[in-house]
């Protein structure tokens, strides 16, 4: 067995086999995970904003605020889904749930800093997507 960290000789090992691998269905698996959190997220401020906005009005900030949060997190899981610009929109979404994690940050409540902490496992699980990017089971947009 040998591992190599050159993207090329990765590269040539995908058009020279075009049979799936295990890794192919995995990174799908793991969009796929990922997309289902953010789409949720995205249903869950369309049906109950409140939520959301008691959130922001905690910060200072207006309520508006969910309606351009709802269609990021509902295109972005929807890009995830079909594997469409999956490096750019995971490093995004890791920015994202690390900014948003602030929103959590409330030591005295140990809900709210579980979901504080499963945020930043989150955007890890993001930024390793970027990294990857969507495998060879995407949408192409060629």
């Amino acid at each position: 067995m040998r591992a190599s960290l050159d993207r090329e000789a990765g590269e040539a090992q995908r058009t020279a086999s075009p049979s799936l691998r295990l890794d192919d269905g995995l990174l799908l698996i793991g969009r796929l995970l990922l997309a289902v959190l953010f789409l949720g997220g995205a249903a869950q401020k369309a049906f109950d904003p409140g939520e959301v906005i008691g959130l922001l009005a905690g910060w200072h900030l207006p309520g508006l605020l969910v309606w351009p949060a709802l269609a990021y997190n509902a295109a972005a899981g929807l890009a995830l889904v079909f594997g469409v610009a999956v490096r750019p929109v995971a490093l995004s979404l890791g920015l994202y749930c690390g900014l948003t994690s602030a929103f959590h940050f409330l030591p005295d409540d140990p809900w709210q800093m579980t979901i504080f902490v499963k945020n930043w496992a989150i955007a890890g699980g993001c930024l390793a997507l970027a990294v990857a990017g969507a495998g060879r089971i995407a949408v192409r947009l060629d």
